[in-house]
């Protein structure tokens, strides 16, 4: 482990948890609300396949719009074409993410440099922390992988005092110790680990 993550990880458990959960949504649900407070099941949606691409590219170091764009730039959204989408890019992602070139080296994600081994730690807590979004919103069970899980927590406990924090995350929501560590990622993430739609 670096300060910031895992020096590798294998995403594709991760990965494989996450598609299982957009395989799962129902078309009533897409207008349905998430604990992301701007977003809608569909929204959500949206930004996992976003958010899967930049993270593709980026472990690929292919920099260009996909890196380069701010995940609040526009409201995201899906397309016709997203259950078959959001499957084989969360593949690919994992895919590119098992090579260990992929954790070295500088990269950007969402026009903000960084270097390799922060681009998968962050790549792993978006698919930990909006996974249980998904799960939560469609009221589907939820088990991160441990592995992911555990890098999350690290990721995200070693973020608590960092200034820029607020820009990313929404403050702390203290959850207990000796609650389950899922919980406690969820609570470090932001968000109320009790919140149902």
């Amino acid at each position: 482990m670096t300060d910031h993550g895992p020096t590798s990880l294998d995403l594709g458990p991760q990965a494989r948890i996450v598609a299982r959960l957009v395989a799962a949504v129902r078309d009533d649900q897409l207008s349905g609300p998430t604990a992301c407070p701007q977003y809608a099941v569909r929204h959500l949606l949206g930004h996992l396949l976003g958010l899967a691409t930049a993270f593709r590219d980026a472990g690929r170091k292919e920099l260009g719009v996909t890196t380069d764009t701010a995940p609040q730039a526009a409201l995201p959204d899906i397309g016709p074409d997203w259950r078959e989408a959001l499957p084989r890019v969360l593949d690919e992602l994992a895919e590119v993410w098992r090579d260990p070139a992929a954790w070295t080296g500088e990269t950007r994600a969402g026009g903000v440099p960084l270097p390799g081994d922060v681009a998968g730690a962050v790549a792993t807590d978006e698919l930990v922390v909006h996974g249980w979004d998904l799960a939560r919103a469609t009221g589907q069970p939820y088990e991160a992988d441990p592995p992911a899980l555990a890098a999350t927590h690290s990721f995200l406990e070693a973020s608590v005092d960092d200034p820029s924090r607020g820009e990313i995350f929404g403050p702390v929501v203290p959850v207990p110790d000796d609650e389950p560590l899922l919980d406690r990622v969820i609570g470090l993430s932001g968000r109320d680990p009790q919140w149902k739609p």
